[in-house]
């Protein structure tokens, strides 16, 4: 089933093209990335048959014409991997937020949009974009099922002591204020993943994941279901990230908006864009570029990454005493699974719960590698995670068991 996989954000959408076979049998047919949708300077960078990129720079009104021009790359004579249109079979859809609604991925239909819809106000940034792109799919290729793939519904197993907020309950009847989560695809292919790569069975283990990018958040895993996790009612919460703030004391927020005459809006900006790393070092968002400011001595760096380091430690610390025990800890993402100063910095101070770390396996990159002692009580790992793959594999899933229950109706 040839799958076309979009995650779409207010001004960008990256997609790929796999043509899947079966959940471990699958080729990468294409993917790439459409910048700028909304400016008169737009760019779609395709990479598909020939190994090299495609790019070109084009007006880009919204996310219908965005959507053309990734089908007019997957068809192009030269860099394209369809002959025809109709070789698109089903589309899968990240979608950031999902609230109470959904627990696992979907078929798209009408009723499934409204409740995504429903969603935009707990997800202003995220949701809309991703409805922007379903709605263009529909307009552009009507007759194509289409599947959402939610980023919180991986964590819809946490027990309420987990997520509930300590605020008048009312406000959870009235608002649905409670902790959701975010990275659940990632989080539930790498605890996966990581199990069966440490010899573990995933339904019977214990399991630590740490998604680290640009956004990062900690998720506890026990026998395959998440049962806590960092981020919370937006992905604000948890650890230290790229531009956004982590936890915060709450009357920090208020104490502020009164000191510096700030709108809850401007509060919100502060917190999301200019708080993380960019804040505390005053140099960038991007922990590469840190590390390079660190290695030549400045100060600010080095408390930006050390308060990471700091943070995921006792993140880690907290979930195994939550689930009595852990079995495997997984490092993924741009930085958990590039930033081998971070793992072992971060794995330096668990020995108290039986690591034993593998210093010379722990210089490997961008690669599954078991990165503890073959004695050490906990096994660490770092696994490379496929968002992409999860989403095709469920619309796959789902599309075929649809077409199943439609046969076996007639």
């Amino acid at each position: 089933m040839i799958i076309l996989v979009l995650n779409c954000g207010s001004s960008s959408l990256k997609y790929q093209l796999l043509d899947m076979k079966g959940d471990s049998v699958y080729y990468l047919l294409a993917k790439g990335l459409v910048e700028r949708i909304g400016m008169e300077a737009g760019c779609i960078k395709h990479r598909g048959s020939l190994d090299e990129q495609y790019v070109k720079e084009m007006p880009i009104a919204d996310h219908t014409v965005a959507i053309k021009a990734v089908i007019e790359a997957l068809l192009d004579k030269k860099y394209g991997v369809l002959e025809k249109l109709e070789d698109i079979e089903a589309v899968g859809h990240r979608v950031v937020h999902g609230g109470e609604e959904f627990v696992s991925s979907c078929l798209i239909n009408d009723a499934v949009i409204a409740k995504i819809e429903a969603c935009c106000d707990i997800a202003p940034l995220h949701n809309p974009a991703n409805l922007l792109g379903i709605r263009a799919v529909s307009h552009v290729l009507p007759s194509v099922p289409q599947v959402a793939v939610f980023d919180t519904a991986f964590h819809q197993t946490m027990p309420a002591y987990a997520y509930m907020y300590s605020i008048p309950y009312e406000y959870y009847e009235k608002y649905r204020i409670r902790r959701y989560g975010f990275h659940g695809t990632s989080h539930r292919y790498v605890s996966e993943k990581g199990a069966n790569f440490a010899g573990l069975q995933p339904d019977n283990c214990k399991v630590i994941t740490c998604h680290l990018g640009n956004g990062s958040s900690i998720a506890a895993v026990v026998n395959g279901h998440s049962v806590d996790t960092s981020m919370g009612f937006t992905p604000l919460e948890g650890v230290t990230m790229g531009t956004r703030s982590g936890n915060v004391d709450p009357d920090v927020v208020t104490w502020l908006q009164e000191k510096e005459n700030l709108s809850p809006a401007e509060m919100s900006k502060v917190l999301n864009k200019k708080s993380g790393f960019l804040g505390v070092s005053g140099i960038s968002s991007d922990a590469r570029d840190l590390d390079a400011a660190a290695n030549a001595g400045d100060p600010r760096a080095k408390l930006a990454l050390k308060k990471l380091t700091y943070e995921i430690t006792k993140y880690i610390g907290a979930y195994a005493a939550a689930m009595n025990g852990v079995d495997l800890i997984v490092f993924t993402g741009g930085i958990g699974e590039n930033n081998s100063r971070l793992r072992r910095r971060v794995c330096e101070n668990l020995t108290f719960m039986g690591v034993k770390f593998d210093y010379e396996a722990n210089v490997a990159t961008g690669k599954d590698t078991i990165i503890s002692m073959p004695d050490s009580k906990v096994k660490v790992a770092v696994i490379t995670t496929d968002e992409e793959l999860v989403i095709a594999r469920d619309t796959m899933h789902i599309v075929q068991g649809e077409k199943t229950a439609e046969e076996n109706e007639d």
